[in-house]
């Protein structure tokens, strides 16, 4: 066979751990090739190709970012987009092709199949951890492990200066990273997407930390948290696939904390550095399975489907089940998190 692989989307830890371990099990046990479109679904669309070989995808398990790059494109918004994915599909004479990406990439490829009956394996990414029909996704372990390394050296400096700090975390609509992030680092309190932020209640916390002799406080917010007095954001500009350009919850949060404590806050914003680097031990296992059953189920023409890790096993579920709605936070993990509030 011939199988081609694009990774769409943002960037992730882990996304050179699946192309290799593609590469490798398709070569090795199938005598197939593969064959990498660069640039996510723009790839397909402009015929950007490029081969992918033993020799070329070596020693990718612990590199960061993707090789074969990445971008939001969607198909669906530019003139005769799927038309010219299957036209590139019949260009390169390949068989299948595998998607690595979160809900937007997936969403695509489900069309892509419904519609016009691509060849299509999915494999979820997202540090987000937002993608439904699988405990988790790559590149979620090791933003957690990132954000919870940030927020052990800002809360020296928090101790230091008697400061509160507000750590501006990933997460639009879920607040997997920053509930997760804000456990394992310690956070003397976590807002997330799921929950309008009542800011007296983040006041009063605060206030009863410093009223028990504790001079400093850090809050985690995801960035995608609202206050509950949220202003509309249908003027903020928007990318391919409808979403909000977020940012700033972080810094506006500080400024009323200080207005309304009196202490001085201040605000850090982690931004891409969440998506960056190597993949954690976790993260590059996870791929390497997840890429080994995408390239079974592409040999076994099983398609339609995307990989998901249900307990400690890989299976395969429809690509629908995976972005038909978005994974929230378990507020389950919230209430442990609750119990450090204050």
């Amino acid at each position: 066979m011939r199988i081609g692989i694009l990774t769409g989307g943002g960037d992730c830890p882990g996304l050179n751990a699946v192309i290799r371990a593609v590469v490798r099990h398709s070569i090795k046990n199938y005598a197939s090739e593969v064959i990498g479109f660069l640039e996510g679904w723009r790839g397909p669309i402009e015929n950007m190709v490029m081969p992918l070989t033993l020799q070329s995808t070596g020693g990718l398990i612990q590199r960061g970012g993707t090789i074969l790059r990445t971008s939001r494109t969607n198909p669906f918004k530019i003139e005769k987009g799927p038309e010219r994915i299957l036209e590139s599909m019949q260009k390169n004479r390949l068989d299948a092709l595998i998607a690595v990406g979160g809900e937007d990439t997936c969403g695509v490829a489900s069309k892509m199949h419904k519609q016009h009956g691509l060849n299509v394996v999915c494999v979820p990414k997202t540090i987000d951890n937002d993608l439904n029909a699988t405990d988790f996704t790559f590149g979620f372990d090791t933003a957690v492990n990132i954000v919870a390394e940030a927020l052990d050296r800002l809360h020296t400096t928090a101790e230091s200066h008697n400061r509160v700090l507000v750590c501006e975390v990933m997460g639009r609509h879920a607040g997997w990273i920053a509930c997760y992030g804000g456990i394992a680092g310690g956070a003397d309190y976590i807002l997330v997407p799921e929950k309008p932020i009542h800011l007296q209640d983040v006041v009063d916390s605060i206030k009863k930390r410093h009223a028990r002799g504790k001079d400093f406080s850090i809050v985690v917010v995801a960035e995608g948290a609202m206050l509950d007095d949220k202003e509309s954001l249908k003027d903020q500009e928007q990318d391919a696939f409808g979403h909000v350009k977020l940012g700033g919850i972080g810094d506006q949060l500080a400024k009323l904390i200080e207005k309304h404590t009196g202490y001085e806050t201040r605000a850090i914003v982690l931004g891409h550095i969440q998506r960056g680097g190597s993949p954690t031990a976790f993260d590059r296992v996870l791929a390497t399975r997840f890429g080994v059953l995408a390239t079974e189920l592409v040999h076994q023409k099983k398609f339609g489907v995307m990989v998901s890790l249900r307990g400690n096993e890989i299976v395969d579920v429809p690509v629908e089940a995976g972005v038909d709605s978005l994974k929230t936070l378990d507020m389950g993990v919230y209430k442990v998190a609750q119990v450090f509030f204050g």
